[in-house]
């Protein structure tokens, strides 16, 4: 067996799901399988997280959150190092392995908090379909594939890469990866729950009304109601100085 489809299977793939001829068929281009091929009866295996371009925003701002997001789940969250690839038309994609299957509802809800909390500008995409890489995009022609993380900003502009990437390269971005065990992903959840559950609090508790200055004059006085020392106030505090004068009644003639 290729050390590629080793990986693969060890990884992101259900037991029997697919065979070694078909999945081996799959990373040489011959033929393409479902996106779905991670997931059998509403469990998953995989959870696959894109960031696709942000419209009207800064050139490689999708990968600059995904760096971001892939810092948290190791330092914040206390997961193991995800698989990056390139989209075979756009974009990229975050890779984690779930030691054992875990109901894909479950799978998405941890994508949206972890969304929410971190990446707040990228559109939802649940359900999503995503090819698993190395694989060749039969509309486009191009291919998706696993890359180094260092490398990443370097394919900001490109659609997927022309050719095939060589299997032993593919093979070694993937060996020294773990999978996520369920005390581990759960504890992440909870993170994540928790951290979902301050900001929203934070959210509607609702700001203190101001409070009037000492001395402040009432926001709209109307000079009609209002005194001398207001109307100095209100003055001051738009930096000028008042200049009164006593206007002397004119002399009448004798």
């Amino acid at each position: 067996m290729l050390k590629l489809i080793q990986e693969l299977m060890r990884l992101y793939l259900p037991q029997g799901v697919v065979t070694e001829e078909a999945l081996q068929a799959h990373i040489l281009g011959q033929q393409t399988l479902p996106p779905d091929i991670t997931a059998v009866e509403g469990m998953t295996r995989t959870i696959a997280i894109p960031f696709h371009k942000i419209p009207k925003a800064e050139e490689g701002r999708h990968w600059t959150l995904l760096c971001e997001v892939a810092n948290a789940l190791q330092e914040e969250l206390d997961l193991p190092a995800p698989a990056v690839s390139i989209a075979s038309q756009e974009g990229f994609c975050l890779w984690l392995s779930l030691a054992t299957p875990l109901p894909s509802i479950e799978a998405g809800r941890f994508v949206e908090l972890l969304r929410q909390a971190y990446f707040p500008e990228i559109e939802p995409s649940l359900g999503a379909p995503v090819e698993l890489p190395p694989c060749l995009n039969r509309d486009s022609g191009r291919w998706t594939a696993f890359i180094n993380p260092g490398m990443g900003a370097s394919f900001i502009g490109e659609p997927g890469l022309e050719i095939a990437p060589p299997q032993a390269a593919q093979a070694a971005f993937l060996e020294g990866l773990e999978s996520i065990d369920a005390a581990r992903f759960g504890a992440a959840l909870e993170r994540l729950q928790s951290r979902g559950a301050g900001m929203a609090s934070t959210d509607s508790t609702p700001a203190p009304a101001p409070t009037a200055a000492a001395g402040a004059t009432p926001e709209g006085l109307l000079l009609k109601d209002a005194s001398l020392e207001d109307i100095v106030r209100h003055l001051h505090a738009m930096n000028i100085e008042p200049t009164f004068r006593h206007l002397l009644p004119p002399l009448r003639a004798n």
